[in-house]
């Protein structure tokens, strides 16, 4: 494995994903009904196979596409 690139220290860090988008793939693609801490390891730690977990990052990807498409140009 190799190892990551160190982030310049004037990169800005990734918007995070809005909430709802990560609890509609975790829900839809994964059938987990929330992402938030329940404090219940029963509740908390899920089994996932990885055909779920493929449809998940697809649809993430996707997302991130679309919003990628939606934002304004920024000049560099």
């Amino acid at each position: 494995m190799t190892p990551r690139k160190p982030r310049p220290a004037n990169a800005s860090k990734p918007t995070p994903a809005p909430e709802e988008v990560l609890e509609r793939i975790a829900r839809e693609e994964m059938g987990i009904e929330t992402l938030k801490k329940r404090w219940s390891d029963s509740l908390d730690f899920h089994n996932v196979g990885v055909g779920e977990l493929r449809n998940a990052l697809e649809a993430a990807y996707q997302a991130g596409k679309r919003d990628a498409g939606n934002s304004p140009a920024v000049a560099p």
